[in-house]
């Protein structure tokens, strides 16, 4: 029951915000309301008669719309909203469904919890006009049996003339109370159970809202109809013994998640192969996403201490707005298996600063340089867990990327979000994956090969820092005692001599040391002397002095390192580090052209 729990004590910290339209923000439903696209709004005036009427554009707002307990989770069996509702319910070729409408409207408006729009609504509707109106504007057409084409279209109301708050019925806040009143007037008389979620005695939910999620259709996250022993698989006689949650409860629940999931589907990705991710306080203090940035610079950032320091200036902004009573962050992931069924896959409680410290520590940890080709610069940066998932198991596209099949996406981005946030380590079989597909860098294009080295490098620095305790610096160290480290220095030294003539030859390909790079990982010493004759016999001559010399006395450097090893560790396979030895010290070298360039100009 914590999910709920927590919903419930969200809805209860936003209630001010219930019914409310926020520009840029979805509404939170007040109880016994929900959210909708409209697509027809009739203006009435007072007295009932029609005066105009509009299709309502696709991109406006959802509206809030009464619903009953079971008309929020209609299919096709009839069932009528009480005022908002589709063509089918409001005009009288269809008895049944007219018949229900009406009977639900008369009643409340004939009830003490009344409110002025509704005998004007009312009015209208029994005047049986409402078609006639619309096809006289064209706003919809009749088919051949004089039905409308499309009798789902669901119509909201405007009525003028009226001393009221609002003439928009969807932004009526007194009709909003009306509503609610009336309803829970009608649940007086219903016996009451405790309530497993709020612990006090209410009236049970007999049926709880599906569209938490409107990907998932009609999937519900509380769902107990089915007596033919497969939902309580003979362990209880009725639903109430599996679970009992009040219809209060139950709306406050669901309304707030779905509030939750369609607000922070605009801020951030929350949907990972079809599964939702949400993270939130239920106060309302803003707190980032664990699938994001936890740091999001405006600028990039181009030196490590500069980037420690921003991670630290953020995690004291976001601290600086805790209150002294840590209210706690909730994360949870839904998927649907089946069109009927919601699953909580993940649920997670946890204190804000314990969450926002993990944050910190992951993106201080799993970083590194990041090439920005549009503005021909590298820059630091955590990389985003998709793209750890994408480059690990994704298949490259024909252009640059990945694409990931949505089940290992939504099973993988799980994983390294409790990762993240529960500070697990690193796991192995990711970073396995990142170093052996960055190892073969001849098999993807340019940026492709760049956006997976730049993430192996990352995994790589969290991974030995999980499992070692190994620190690894994001600045090239010549002196560093780290066999794998220098044979990935000796590695970039070697394509950039090739890649020198290449570039005064005005030439684009690709290096020997590239096309042989995996082949240097299983045998480092051996490949490196194929490599090495080919560059001495048409690489290097071609050079100027001072260049050839340069890159000889590095090579030296390195070998001479590694002759001071044992012998029977020349020519074993490299680790994982090896990859963070080559990129810094070909990142060294593209500093070294960069500053040259800026002293020429």
């Amino acid at each position: 029951m914590g999910l709920l729990q927590k919903a419930v004590e969200t809805y209860d910290a936003h209630a001010a915000l219930a019914g409310a339209a926020r520009e840029g923000h979805n509404t939170l439903p007040p109880v016994s309301h929900t959210v909708k696209s409209s697509d027809i709004e009739i203006t009435l005036n007072k007295n009932g008669e029609f005066v105009t009427a509009r299709a309502v554009d696709k991109d406006e707002p959802k509206i809030v719309i009464p619903v009953t307990e079971e008309s929020i989770g209609r299919t096709s069996a009839p069932c009528a909203h009480p005022l908002c509702d589709q063509l089918v319910y409001l005009a009288d070729y269809n008895e049944k469904k007219h018949s229900l409408y009406l009977e639900q409207l008369e009643a409340w408006a004939g009830s003490q919890y009344t409110h002025p729009m509704l005998a004007p609504i009312l009015a209208y509707i029994k005047s049986g006009r409402i078609l006639n109106d619309l096809y006289s504007l064209e706003i919809i057409r009749s088919g051949a049996d004089g039905k409308p084409e499309d009798e789902k279209l669901l119509v909201r109301w405007r009525v003028t003339g009226l001393d009221c708050d609002s003439e928009e019925c969807w932004r009526s806040p007194s009709l909003f109370k009306a509503f609610s009143a009336w309803y829970e007037s009608l649940q007086e008389s219903s016996p009451k159970a405790v309530c497993m979620v709020t612990g006090e005695m209410a009236v049970p939910a007999k049926q709880h809202p599906k569209g938490i999620i409107p990907s998932y259709g009609n999937a519900k996250l509380i769902s107990a109809n089915d007596k033919a022993n497969f939902t309580y698989r003979g362990r209880f006689t009725d639903d109430s013994q599996a679970v009992t949650v009040s219809y209060e409860a139950s709306q406050k629940a669901h309304n707030a998640l779905s509030w939750l999931a369609a607000e922070q589907g605009q801020e951030v990705k929350t949907v990972f192969g079809g599964r939702t991710f949400l993270c939130w306080n239920p106060q309302g203090i803003k707190i980032c996403a664990p699938t994001g940035l936890f740091h999001k610079a405006s600028e990039p950032i181009t030196n490590p201490s500069d980037y420690k320091e921003a991670l630290r200036r953020t995690l004291n902004g976001y601290r600086s707005e805790l209150p002294e009573n840590d209210p706690g962050v909730v994360i949870a992931a839904f998927d649907a298996a089946t069109t009927g069924r919601m699953s909580v896959t993940y649920y997670n409680e946890l204190m804000a600063s314990d969450f926002l410290q993990r944050l910190h520590d992951w993106d201080e940890r799993c970083c590194w340089w990041c090439w920005k080709r549009s503005q021909h610069s590298l820059y630091i940066q955590s990389p985003l867990l998709f793209n750890i998932i994408s480059c690990a198991f994704g298949t490259p596209r024909s252009e640059s990327g990945f694409t990931i099949d949505d089940r290992l996406l939504r099973e993988q981005m799980q994983r390294l979000i409790l990762c993240r946030v529960n500070g697990a380590l690193m796991p192995s079989d990711i970073e396995r994956s990142l170093v052996n597909r960055a190892s073969s860098p001849i098999s993807y294009d340019k940026d492709t090969r760049e956006l997976l080295l730049s993430t192996a490098c990352a995994v790589i620095r969290k991974y030995r820092f999980d499992h070692y305790k190994e620190d690894w610096k994001m600045s090239l160290e010549r002196e560093k005692g780290e066999r794998s480290y220098q044979y990935g220095r000796l590695l970039a030294i070697l394509e950039m001599v090739e890649q020198r003539y290449y570039s005064a030859q005005g030439e684009d390909r690709e290096t020997n040391a590239m096309k042989l790079q995996s082949a240097f990982t299983r045998r480092p010493l051996h490949t490196f002397g194929l490599i090495e004759r080919q560059l001495e016999n048409a690489y290097f001559p071609r050079l100027s002095p001072g260049d050839r010399g340069y890159y000889k006395k590095l090579i030296g450097e390195i070998m001479e390192y590694i002759h001071s090893l044992p012998s029977e560790d020349w020519n074993k396979p490299l680790e994982d580090t090896y990859l963070m030895g080559y990129y810094l010290q070909r990142n060294e070298f593209y500093k070294s052209k960069a500053n040259k360039n800026t002293e020429e100009n």
